[in-house]
């Protein structure tokens, strides 16, 4: 390979790019705002959850970034056409096959779950079309087994987090990504984006009230989540360099310098947890109630999510075994 391709987005022993970090992103999001939804429905909102802009946000960004994800996993494919065989013949080898089982579940449980929660607004929806009433009519009988499906929903919520980490720990030639601290690094950095995500568009679009108790209740779990992540990233980097060898030697190339050195410590740590965890410290009460103060610190909580998972990615296939 030519000096001039050896570049921080392309070289020679990359074999995943950006449109896989992508998809990652968008599991993470789905994942991450599924828990955050159902830990706030249990402790908050209980029966009202249809009501609040927080579900509502859920129950539209949560679908679609997993349907975004795996559209764009399917294009990146070598031959996308042949993608169907992976719904059908599955393989408890194949860390791609479990996968796309563990997505098929949890989009049906998604969306049984959340069309149960909102049945009566589906209801009056359906109205001016009575040959949908059979519609109303099975959502009103599932509504018994809404409290038994959260939990089940939970532990997809949760299986799924973790599995994008799985994934990329299954690359053994890579020692950066052969790490088991990953799977649970991926799952809690999800759980900070599905917050994120969660506020910038409950706010911005569902005009959720700053002093409700549901946003008070997400706030609350945004810090001690933020601080588990950087615990994570530290246990995650430490192991590697007391793991001497290669490990130590893709630890230095990550972190030591160059590009994507450079994104970690700006944007992940800097932009994307140390600086909303102080603006949130040090800023006044008047001001952190402010719908650009929550827009402008959500975005950069998600944003460093965002380049964590490109961090990742890239500089784990940066180094091999």
């Amino acid at each position: 390979m030519s000096p001039a391709l050896n570049t921080p987005f392309h070289f020679e022993s990359l074999v995943w790019d950006w449109p896989i970090a992508i998809y990652l992103f968008l599991i993470g999001v789905s994942a991450g705002m599924v828990v955050v939804s159902l830990l706030v429905k249990w402790r908050v909102l209980g029966e009202d959850a249809a009501q609040s802009g927080l579900l509502k946000s859920t129950a539209i960004i949560a679908p679609l970034a997993v349907i975004a994800g795996l559209l764009i996993l399917i294009l990146h494919l070598t031959r996308p056409w042949t993608f169907w065989k992976l719904m059908f013949f599955y393989s408890s080898s194949s860390v791609m096959s479990l996968g796309v089982m563990l997505f098929q579940i949890y989009m049906l449980v998604l969306l049984v779950w959340l069309a149960v929660i909102f049945r009566r607004g589906i209801t009056a929806f359906l109205q001016p079309y009575p040959k949908l009433s059979w519609i109303s009519a099975l959502l009103n009988k599932l509504a018994p087994i809404e409290r038994k499906l959260e939990p089940l929903m939970m532990f997809l919520a949760v299986a799924l987090g973790a599995y994008t980490g799985f994934l990329l720990s299954a690359l053994k030639s890579y020692p950066l990504l052969n790490n088991p601290v990953l799977p649970v690094l991926f799952l809690f950095s999800g759980v900070s984006s599905g917050i994120a995500a969660m506020v910038l568009c409950s706010v911005a679009f569902f005009k959720e009230p700053l002093h409700s108790p549901a946003l008070a209740f997400v706030h609350r779990l945004e810090k001690p989540v933020v601080w588990l992540e950087l615990f994570l990233l530290l246990a995650f980097f430490t192991g590697l360099w007391f793991g001497g060898g290669q490990k130590e030697v893709a630890v230095t190339a990550a972190l030591g310098g160059g590009f994507w050195a450079l994104m970690f410590w700006f944007w992940v740590v800097g932009c994307g947890m140390v600086l909303p965890l102080a603006l949130n410290r040090y800023c006044s009460h008047n001001l952190r109630h402010r719908v650009s103060f929550l827009l402008t610190v959500s975005g950069f909580s998600l944003f460093g999510v965002f380049v964590l998972r490109f961090f990742i990615l890239y500089a784990g296939q940066m180094t091999l075994v």
